[in-house]
């Protein structure tokens, strides 16, 4: 492990890190008409849409929004009253962000002659634009941002890499995860894996999260989070299961199934229900993460914890 931000510790091969997240969000990842443009003006829109409302309902929003007012210049030149009444209308949160959404296009026409800022610190500048959306703007329109620090990566560094809540320690860790000139991808990557695997209520084995390897949380079948403070649904999970899996192996250098077994449930009985068949299942999961060994030895299936 080598030393992050404040106590916390990151993998030592942080590009294998990188790599598995970029390619598990390149494999699949949820369609949204904002991921498929780097228009700096559709991106503030989303943006600004997307602060605490349903993206299902901003989606739709989102489209007659823009066919409305496709540009800046449209935007500028519209009655101010018609952009929050669209904004009411489609339930979008505060009336004021329509209001300085609507500012916002008039100073890119009246002070950048209709071209966007690139950099985080001048779209700052731009009504009702904060830091957050300021650095999304950036990095999704231009490349050109820092790591994004929203909840679900909060959630994700603190599972993940035992990161301390702390505002500064997660901006520190997650701009030293994010590949240098690759904002674009890596903060779309790593808030897909927030919104899909890392939920308060976590799926790492449904969505195949590609960071179960490395996870803390993974490895010792603790979920909770900054914005989860207690354990959802863990005793008795098959996620309890597996930390007990990973402690009874980090305590003794390897173990057959029938040795493992009561030491991950009360009730394991060989030929039973939750027995040899159940057990094996449970350290092929493991086996398949790579944090577990399982050989064949002497009619013994025998596991261990990979080095």
């Amino acid at each position: 492990m080598t030393e992050g931000a404040g106590e916390q510790t990151l993998p030592r091969d942080t590009d294998a890190v990188r790599e598995a997240l970029v390619a598990w969000y390149e494999d699949d990842h949820r369609d949204f008409p904002w991921r498929e443009t780097d228009d700096p003006y559709e991106i503030l829109v989303s943006e600004v849409m997307s602060q605490q409302t349903q993206l299902s309902r901003v989606e739709d929003a989102f489209h007659e929004f823009l066919d409305r007012w496709p540009t800046t210049a449209a935007l500028a030149a519209a009655d101010r009253a018609d952009v929050v009444g669209f904004w009411s209308a489609n339930s979008l949160g505060y009336n004021n962000r329509a209001t300085y959404l609507h500012e916002a296009a008039q100073q890119v026409e009246s002070d950048y002659g209709g071209e966007f800022p690139e950099g985080p610190g001048e779209l700052s500048e731009l009504m009702g634009v904060g830091p957050y959306t300021a650095n999304a703007v950036a990095s999704f329109a231009f490349n050109n941002g820092d790591a994004v620090v929203d909840t679900n990566v909060k959630r994700v560094l603190y599972r993940a890499f035992d990161v301390p809540d702390d505002d500064a320690a997660f901006e520190s860790a997650a701009n030293e995860l994010m590949p240098d000139g690759e904002s674009r991808v890596w903060n779309n990557a790593i808030m897909e894996l927030g919104g899909v695997a890392c939920q308060k209520t976590p799926s790492c084995d449904e969505t195949g999260c590609p960071w179960r390897e490395w996870c803390h949380a993974y490895q010792t079948g603790d979920f909770t989070a900054p914005d989860v403070p207690t354990q959802p649904d863990f005793e008795g999970s098959r996620r309890q299961k597996r930390g007990r899996v990973v402690a009874a192996l980090s305590e003794h250098d390897e173990l057959t199934l029938d040795e493992l077994g009561p030491r991950v449930r009360v009730d394991y009985v060989p030929d039973g229900e939750a027995g040899r068949d159940w057990l094996r299942e449970l350290v092929d999961d493991l086996a398949a993460d790579g944090l577990v060994d399982v050989v064949e030895r002497e009619s013994e299936t025998v596991a261990r914890l990979r080095e």
